[in-house]
């Protein structure tokens, strides 16, 4: 089973607002209380080990720790959240699902508000739109599936390179709090690339959609 809202910042006992010193001072000293040297055969160390580990991976580096605040669950604010309470356990598909959700809504604004800034070529992709729409069903109308389609050719133009960048460090952010709090699909490496393939495709399908918005909302029958 998953472990749901597994928090990073609790996992270091730091909160949210520490800076990149304390996190650091943090991670040194759980890092030396459950090293593997002190507790041979301590089973709940190795897994804290490991959590601590994976949680120092990602707020221990400012961009990842930026990634992982727009992605995380909840979270704890004081310091008396610290005790180590038992995770609630659910389906791994239901842990999958709420990422899958966070980034598909990423994607969504990210093409949204980008397109929300460059009406030249939003008008330019709805007059391409109109005159497939009028060719297919012999008059104007909005059909979503026809802007779909489109949607897939045109986002390609409308990504930066600094966007796609971002996009990669989310889904390695994603990617890394799946798999900690163990939602690996099969296992091993197949098991997390599926997982990877399952992520990155709600995050195309939110930029599809905010396409789909920013055309609507903008499209003007003649």
């Amino acid at each position: 089973m998953a472990r749901y809202h597994l928090d990073y910042y609790a996992t270091l006992e730091v909160t949210p607002q520490a800076s990149d010193e304390e996190i650091k001072r943090a991670y040194r000293k759980l890092a030396l209380k459950y090293h593997p040297d002190r507790n041979h055969g301590n089973k709940t160390a190795e897994d804290k080990i490991r959590e601590i580990n994976a949680a120092y991976e990602v707020l221990g580096d400012p961009e990842t720790r930026k990634s992982y605040e727009r992605l995380r669950f909840g979270g704890y604010g004081r310091k008396s959240d610290f005790a180590e309470e038992p995770a609630e356990t659910v389906n791994p598909g239901v842990v999958l699902e709420a990422m899958e959700k966070k980034l598909w809504e990423e994607g969504r604004l990210e093409i949204f508000r980008k397109l929300m800034q460059a009406l030249p070529l939003v008008k330019q992709e709805l007059a391409n739109i109109r005159k497939t729409t009028v060719a297919k069903f012999g008059y104007d109308k909005f059909h979503e599936e026809t802007v779909k389609i489109h949607a897939k050719h045109a986002i390609g133009e409308v990504v930066t390179p600094e966007m796609e960048e971002r996009k990669e460090r989310l889904l390695d952010v994603a990617l890394q709090m799946m798999l900690s709090q163990g939602v690996d699909g099969r296992g091993g490496q197949e098991g997390a690339e599926w997982v990877k393939r399952q992520l990155a495709a709600a995050f195309r399908r939110g930029r599809v959609d905010g396409y789909c918005e920013a055309c609507e909302l903008l499209y003007v029958r003649t």
